[in-house]
């Protein structure tokens, strides 16, 4: 098959195109341009209109215009820095074409004396006479001039008039590609084949048009690329046959009876869904999503316990050491004394550490809590039978597939992350795994109190936290910025650690980003232990620690963060048996949004909600930072506007699977959409 006639033809590097050369080739790739496929995406965001050609006469100042004109005389000045001068005519008057910076030989080849020549560009007037300087376009053949002209947002070093050129050319080499979607499927865009859709969607007339058949389309075809992709990979997963666990209820429901709570609906209905997962001979590759408080670390303890029960070892990463601390005595206070637990850190000692790696090897350690190091690979386990993974929404994809690869046939792999996140979203990120998901609260757990307060009002919530640490409680102050910026009106973390040291002496401490992760460990230790009443910080404390005795927060600036981070932030506190306090602060003049954010945390403690509202103010793709999170950004899809897109695509793929339809049909589509490096063997 001729490569113009395949897929493959938009796969080819950049240099297959007429005038591109290393130089240009390099500009595009910092754009992130790296084949022609990638061009595709770079839309028009406005056009210029140079198809009607206008008579001297009837120029415009200002405007851009095209001309058929007859170059009548050279003007080459021999003073060095003066520009060339053509002076131009047509049957109505006289015009002067401007050079700057070009070579006589140049203009003479572009302007030929007695020549008729189409040029277009922007007219001015100098000394009572029409000029046009440095002419984007200039031609003999009118009709490559005499059309309309889009504008994209440029690199630069690529004029408008090379990237439409690049672009032109593949657009008039679109494959003709065999229609991957079935009949039914494409009824919902008006049977428009994907070549005609990518024609259509850089048409000038269509710039902004997301409703049209052609734009729809190409969504769904971005998004049930990925729902392809996430198909593949549950089927990889679960074609891998292990041994199964043993699961004795018995000795689980002995310690759930031990516990000073009750287990909520959600948890005991997620326990369920885990204990059936590892009792099967399919590998388990889970994430349990839940709220902030919503008791996830029990759930997998428990789950944890199970496998061990079986025979199997267990390991559990934490994305900080001190919170691998909290779990590993979380777990010492749960379990029975036969479970052999170890907690593996940078402060271990190389002594301690080889005692447990070999521990580990010989199959003397039941479960072992630590940080990613707990994965490197030096570290060999003699029956690994369950992965755990805290705050894991920094893995993408592909560290996820490695990741379940690693443990072997016989491990399940259950990932944690507390950040709940939209539906249409969930689907798209974690659609190559199941999913658990829970909502309730424990009962014990009370509602935070949530208030707004002008920074003008900032001797009120100095007063408020001075009672409450006389109270004995503890009191987290985060700011946006480490330092002053005289860019930026946020306040400093350093700046207000200097206040606050004022108000409270030899009771405030500080944290940020610049804090090495020793001096980090050591100071939330010493709050945790209650060796000081006030700790200022930036944004860095918002994932999963537990401080009992913190019942208040104060966020400043908080029109600065999003709602889900804000929510995020609200829950390091309210984690005792305490009523809990978050007070936001704002500056004056806050935008709608920004009262819109502040109202909704107000309202609800649910994280869900918040979410939702999140990713409607703010776009999916800056929701809690995924954007720096490995997560697919879409070109054209969006999960709040395409929502229908994202369920129709859901509908397919389950009648795909259930019918067990070949895929193969669909190589095309995941190979331009760049994930198949995951699933590369499809027929």
């Amino acid at each position: 098959m001729n490569i113009k006639r395949n897929y493959e033809y938009l796969l080819s590097d950049l240099s297959a195109l007429k005038g591109v050369g290393a130089k240009t080739k390099s500009l595009l790739k910092k754009k992130n341009i790296n084949n022609l496929f990638d061009l595709l995406w770079k839309l028009p965001k406005s056009y210029t209109d140079r198809s009607l050609s206008s008579k001297i006469k009837d120029l415009r100042i200002g405007d851009i215009q095209t001309i058929n004109i007859i170059p009548k005389k050279y003007n080459f000045p021999r003073i060095r820095n003066l520009p060339n001068k053509v002076i131009c005519i047509d049957d109505t008057g006289e015009i002067d074409c401007i050079f700057f910076n070009s070579y006589e030989g140049y203009v003479k080849k572009i302007l030929p004396l007695g020549k008729e020549i189409t040029i277009s560009g922007k007219i001015s007037y100098f000394r009572k006479k029409y000029q046009i300087t440095n002419p984007k376009y200039v031609s003999d053949d009118s009709s490559i001039i005499q059309k309309v002209h889009n504008q994209y947002s440029l690199t630069d070093g690529i004029s408008e008039k090379l990237y439409n050129k690049i672009i032109g050319q593949i657009i008039s080499n679109l494959p003709n590609l065999n229609e991957w979607h079935s009949k039914t499927i494409l009824k919902n865009f008006g049977n428009i084949n994907w070549k005609d859709s990518i024609k259509e969607l850089h048409k000038p007339e269509n710039i902004g048009k997301y409703k049209n058949n052609f734009y729809q389309r190409l969504a769904f075809d971005e998004i049930f690329s990925t729902f392809l992709v996430n198909s593949e990979i549950r089927k990889k997963i679960k074609k891998v046959k292990k041994k199964n666990k043993v699961i004795n209820l018995d000795l689980q429901n002995k310690i759930i009876n031990k516990l000073e709570f009750s287990l909520t609906n959600d948890q005991i209905k997620t326990l369920i869904e885990i204990n059936n997962d590892l009792s099967s001979n399919e590998k388990m590759f889970r994430l349990l999503q839940g709220d902030v408080g919503s008791g996830k670390t029990i759930v997998s303890l428990l789950a944890a316990l199970n496998t061990i029960n079986s025979g199997f070892q267990v390991a559990v990463m934490a994305p900080t050491e001190i919170l691998a601390k909290q779990h590993f005595n979380l777990a010492k206070k749960l379990y029975p004394n036969r479970i052999r637990t170890e907690l593996i850190t940078g402060k271990s000692e190389y002594k301690k550490k080889k005692e447990i790696l070999d521990k580990l090897k010989n199959n003397s350690i039941n479960i072992i809590f630590g940080t990613h190091a707990i994965f490197q690979k030096k570290v060999h386990f003699a029956k690994l039978g369950l992965i755990i993974i805290d705050e894991q929404h920094k893995f993408g994809v592909n560290q996820r597939k490695k990741l379940s690869d690693k443990g072997g046939d016989n491990c399940d792999v259950l990932l944690m992350t507390a950040t709940p996140i939209p539906r249409t979203l969930t689907m798209t990120i974690y659609g190559d795994m199941d999913i658990s998901i829970i909502r309730e609260k424990p009962k014990r757990r009370k509602p935070i109190k949530t208030y707004s307060k002008p920074e003008t009002k900032i001797e009120d919530v100095i007063k408020f936290i001075s009672k409450e640490i006389d109270y004995g409680n503890q009191v987290f102050w985060v700011c946006p910025l480490i330092e002053e910026s005289k860019k930026l009106d946020h306040s400093s973390a350093i700046k207000k650690f200097e206040y606050l040291k004022k108000k409270f002496p030899d009771n405030v401490a500080l944290l940020h980003g610049k804090t090495n992760n020793q001096e980090k460990e050591n100071i939330l230790s010493d709050f945790l232990k209650q060796k000081f009443q006030v700790l200022v910080s930036t944004t860095i404390i918002e994932v999963g620690i537990d401080f009992p005795n913190a019942n208040i927060i104060i966020i400043e600036n908080a029109n600065k963060f999003g709602l889900s981070q804000l929510h995020q932030l609200r829950g390091r506190v309210g984690r005792g048996d305490k009523d809990s306090t978050c007070i936001l602060m704002f500056k004056s003049n806050l935008t709608d949004n920004a009262k819109k954010r502040i109202n909704i945390l107000k309202e609800t403690n649910d994280g869900f909600v918040i979410s939702e509202e999140d990713m409607k103010i703010r776009g999916f793709g800056d929701v809690l930072g995924f954007k720096q999170s490995g997560i697919k950004n879409f070109k054209l899809a969006d999960p709040i506007h395409n929502s229908d897109l994202f369920l129709l695509a859901e509908k397919e793929m389950r009648r795909i699977e259930n019918s067990n339809e070949d895929i193969s049909k669909f190589k095309p589509l995941i190979k331009l959409y760049d994930r198949a490096d995951i699933i590369n063997d499809i027929a």
